[in-house]
């Protein structure tokens, strides 16, 4: 099962390098269901190293110009707010047990992943119904009349995404900057990588002391996910940004599928 972690790993990086996202609809899985670690410290974990392998690739993007700078400034600021707020006091504030349903107790961990799951749900459906045809001009300004107030409530709220379940937020980010803001579907994973290495490294550091973390883990993954990432970004390169967003969409929903069936009805 091990093993299987670390091949997962690399596909981390490769659907960060491909879409901007899905590292940590991959991450919090495998380190829960392949290397047996509590939910809790896997949502932080998840924060490292998806933070770390977004901001190689974000870095990476910037070179290229490939990033919109406004956007990452419209969530980031936002974010790292929400994010602060939740890993201090919302999340701590969770009681070990929240409720039960007939025969199901739902414990803090059980409800973090569903949401977790219902979240992807929402993402996954949004990219497979868009039939925005998607214009290959990434320098093209990016429509923002009247945008810059949803954009901070949607910073906002996908900081308290990022503090609870560890998630960077890609999965949100991508269909926002690509049906909200018009921006090529290109020039949104730039954009998404630098948004999601801000605050998922942020969200680690503030939780830091919360948890103990295993370090051998975290630089392993961490490694092969940015060699994974540089695999996943050559990829994108021959890939149009309308297969990309379709076939993101697609991968989203069967995962947040899984995640259901694992947590609610395979035990």
């Amino acid at each position: 099962m091990e093993i299987l972690g670390y091949i997962a790993s690399v596909l981390i990086g490769i659907s960060l390098g491909l879409v901007g996202s899905g590292g940590s609809i991959l991450t919090v899985p495998v380190l829960v269901y392949l290397m047996d670690v509590n939910p809790l410290v896997a949502t932080t974990s998840s924060l490292f190293i998806v933070g770390a392998t977004s901001l190689v690739g974000g870095l990476r993007a910037y070179s290229r110009k490939v990033v919109d700078f406004e956007s990452v400034t419209e969530f980031g600021i936002p974010s790292i707010f929400s994010i602060f707020i939740t890993r201090h006091y919302l999340l701590p504030a969770l009681p070990d047990h929240l409720f039960t349903i007939g025969a199901i107790a739902v414990s803090k961990e059980m409800f973090l992943m569903v949401i977790f799951a219902v979240l992807m749900l929402a993402a996954s459906f949004s990219m497979i119904r868009s039939n925005i045809p998607e214009q290959e001009a990434i320098h093209r300004q990016p429509e923002r009349r009247n945008k810059a107030i949803p954009l901070m409530l949607l910073g906002l709220f996908v900081g308290v995404v990022t503090g609870l379940l560890g998630a960077g937020g890609g999965f949100l980010i991508i269909p926002s900057l690509v049906l909200f803001l018009k921006l090529p579907m290109k020039k949104a994973v730039g954009t998404s990588l630098l948004i999601i290495a801000i605050n998922s490294l942020l969200g680690f550091l503030f939780s830091l002391k919360q948890f103990e973390y295993n370090w051998t883990i975290l630089l392993v993954f961490t490694i092969l996910s940015i060699a994974g990432l540089f695999i996943g970004s050559k990829l994108s390169e021959k890939i149009s940004g309308h297969s990309l967003k379709k076939g993101f969409g697609w991968f989203v929903l069967a995962m947040g599928i899984y995640i259901i069936a694992k947590e609610l009805f395979i035990k």
